[in-house]
């Protein structure tokens, strides 16, 4: 009991702590993208008004990420057992899906300022994308800590890493305006920027959507683990073996094991569950079944 209290309160202080740097990474995004569009619209710069709907769509995504957890933190009810753990996947398909949608009206706008080439302050875009390598790399380093572990929180920080990769394309691009008149730099970098976003976008939709439909996490090697399974002493065999993620950060598993002694049910099945918590599986069933039993689940099919 002791030892729960203390994961449940360690957890709980990491969520708090998450929520912090959320809402510290939101505001000073937002501020960039109000500066950002403002001098966009000014002197006319694609590349910018771009950087900044894609940064809006990063605040956006951070606000829904900010929302995810909070509802991870809310207690199970008699209608979610569960809890709202499954939030924050579903939040991450959908900042994967609003990425796709800010790409799209990207390339839209960018064929048509190709046909339609404006002129643009080089001097403007280089200072104020400057300020977004310093905003995107903070909030970057400020999300770099918590982004191993978490699918929500490593596609933030990717687009983070991205948007300051972006931002010094754009600075080369006002320095190329300033320097040679060619403006159509600016639209080349928009499309530029386009396909880095579908880049980096790509990974955090497929996976978020796998998560979904409850595959299997891409932290668990399933083959491998299996075979640590088979290996555990008074193991005979096992089937009925599921596993699927609960959050972004919590896994779970059902399975059955025949044993080879029924007298040996509480020390495999403590064997067996310590296997799977190695793998990253907080919660599991183990339902433990007679040498020669017949297993009646009909849904027994792995």
């Amino acid at each position: 009991m002791a030892h729960q209290h203390v994961h449940i309160h360690t957890h709980n202080h990491a969520l708090t702590s998450l929520n912090t740097v959320f809402i510290v990474c939101i505001v000073i995004n937002l501020l960039f993208v109000i500066i950002e569009a403002g001098v966009g619209f000014l002197f006319n710069s694609l590349g910018l008004l771009s950087d900044a709907g894609h940064n809006l769509s990063d605040v956006f995504s951070l606000l829904l990420s900010l929302f995810a957890y909070r509802m991870a933190k809310r207690h199970s009810t008699d209608h979610f057992t569960y809890g709202y753990k499954k939030s924050t996947v579903l939040v991450s398909l959908l900042n994967a899906i609003i990425l796709l949608i800010a790409v799209g009206a990207i390339i839209i706008e960018s064929i048509y300022k190709l046909r339609q080439p404006e002129q643009v302050s080089g001097v403007a875009v280089s200072w104020t994308a400057g300020i977004g390598i310093l905003v995107n790399g903070i909030t970057a380093w400020l999300l770099m800590k918590n982004q191993k572990h978490d699918l929500n929180v490593r596609g933030a920080f990717l687009h983070m890493a991205m948007d300051t990769l972006v931002s010094v394309g754009v600075v080369i691009s006002g320095i190329i305006i300033v320097l040679t008149g060619f403006v159509l730099i600016d639209t080349l970098i928009s499309l530029a920027i386009a396909i880095l976003i579908l880049i980096s976008t790509w990974k955090l939709l497929k996976e978020s959507l796998f998560l979904s439909l409850d595959a299997v996490p891409e932290t668990i090697h399933l083959h491998e683990l299996e075979k640590h399974i088979a290996q555990v002493e008074g193991v005979e065999s096992f089937h009925h073996f599921h596993v699927w993620a609960m959050s972004t950060t919590e896994n779970a598993a059902t399975i059955h094991v025949v044993l080879k002694d029924l007298t040996q049910m509480e020390e495999v099945k403590h064997a067996v569950k310590d296997k799977l918590r190695d793998y990253g599986i907080q919660h599991s069933t183990v339902e433990c079944e007679a040498p020669g039993s017949h297993c009646h689940d009909s849904c027994c099919c792995k």
